[in-house]
């Protein structure tokens, strides 16, 4: 569902000027409202950005994991603001106030009924173009993991598994995750 439409067109500004309580993304200069979280999105979420953290933890990474609600936007010029389930930022430089400015390395979507087409079409071209390393779409209601790694000559390899699977992050040598942990 779309915010009233006050407007043709919005900037970043107008984005990082919305109320407190007003969840939503800005998407090629539309905004897009949020739906809630349910409660098996938070656990996923949770879960997944806690084995993240832990894991770069544990090797002294100086990559971050930031959940949402946290500010992606791609370029200074963009008309879009994401609001990504995870973001991980190996770039500390990128880091704002307002959230992350340039492409994170690794994004995670949990996808949420009705909002599918943002994570698997508008999202996905967006990301792949900025120059994020590692895209997962999470989909709870058929309990399955789209994975896109972009590869060097512009094409992008595409992987699918299921929550009963071991997914191995491509941005690290020797992350797995496994969704049978998670999805209990």
């Amino acid at each position: 569902m779309d915010l009233k439409i006050e407007k043709d067109y919005y900037t970043a500004e107008d984005y990082y000027n919305l109320p407190d309580d007003r969840r939503a993304e800005l998407i090629d200069g539309q905004f897009y409202n949020m739906a809630t979280p349910s409660r098996e999105h938070r656990k996923i979420s949770m879960e997944l950005g806690t084995m993240i953290n832990n894991y770069i933890k544990s090797r002294g990474g100086e990559c971050e994991v930031y959940a949402a609600p946290f500010s992606v936007q791609l370029t200074e010029e963009e008309d879009t603001v994401f609001e990504p389930d995870l973001s991980v930022i190996c770039n500390r430089d990128k880091l704002t106030d307002r959230g992350c400015l340039g492409a994170p390395d690794w994004i995670i979507e949990i996808v949420s009924p009705g909002n599918g087409g943002h994570d698997y079409i508008r999202k996905l071209r967006k990301y792949m173009a900025a120059g994020v390393r590692e895209y997962w779409i999470v989909d709870p209601s058929i309990r399955a993991v789209t994975v896109y790694n972009p590869e060097t000559d512009g094409k992008c390899r595409t992987s699918y598994y299921e929550f009963d699977d071991r997914i191995k992050a491509g941005i690290y040598d020797d992350l797995e995750i496994d969704f049978k942990e998670i999805a209990k």
